[in-house]
């Protein structure tokens, strides 16, 4: 989630501190980078949009009052940028939601945070596996309505509360939770119709393999990492 920016330094940048401001941008551009990357997974269209955001922020900050925190407010206009973009970029249709199943639960975010986020090195068998539900998640993610894809990438990825949402998308913190439940369902829906044979696992392995006993009458080799 965005790190709270220091208070003297919004407070200094609030001033009209450009040195400030530069310090803020430098230590934010990843964070949105990575935001918006995940909602256009084109590592081109997301530097163009995170630019573009990073200018806008440069031009607009005379605009920001502090009534939510310095990041919340960078993070709405890099996400509006990255939702007008799909906008103009979509040309395919989208999930139904309509015809989301009832009987698929809501997806565990914690679930798609790992698939998406896990930089753990795991076994080699386990890799081919997790990079295909990964990918398969990230198809998933194409085909929901741009709102409901937002909310997924800034709760499920970005870990923002939904009071967070809320004031990044500008709307009710009930629209959240309702959009959140429509987007997860759609994804159980996306992720079963693909996965039916061999569904992905629901947690990831262990972070490294036991080691084999050594024999009674050797001492036991430290594990290899």
């Amino acid at each position: 989630m965005p790190h709270l920016i220091d208070k003297d330094l919004t407070r200094q940048v609030m001033e009209g501190d450009r040195a400030a401001l530069a310090q803020v941008l430098v230590a934010e551009q990843t964070r949105l980078f990575n935001t918006v990357l995940r909602m256009l997974n084109r590592r081109d269209d997301a530097e163009e949009v995170t630019q573009e955001a990073m200018l806008k922020i440069v031009q607009h900050i005379d605009d920001f009052r502090g009534r939510s925190c310095l990041a919340t407010w960078m993070t709405r206009i890099a996400m509006n940028l990255a939702i007008s973009f799909l906008r103009k970029r979509r040309n395919h249709p989208v999930v139904s939601l309509d015809q989301a199943d009832g009987r698929f639960e809501a997806a565990s975010s914690a679930l798609l945070r790992n698939r998406l986020e896990d930089s753990r090195e795991p076994p080699p068998g386990y890799r081919v596996q997790q990079e295909e539900t990964a990918r398969l998640l990230q198809g998933a993610l194409e085909n929901l309505e741009d709102d409901l894809r937002a909310v997924v990438v800034l709760r499920d990825v970005q870990d923002l509360d939904y009071q967070q949402i809320a004031e990044v998308l500008g709307v009710p913190v009930g629209t959240v939770k309702s959009r959140l439940f429509r987007a997860r369902l759609a994804l159980r829906q996306w992720l079963a119709d693909f996965t039916e044979d061999s569904p992905p696992p629901l947690s990831p392995p262990p972070s490294s393999p036991p080691s084999p006993p050594s024999p009674p009458s050797s001492p036991r080799a430290p594990a290899p990492f």
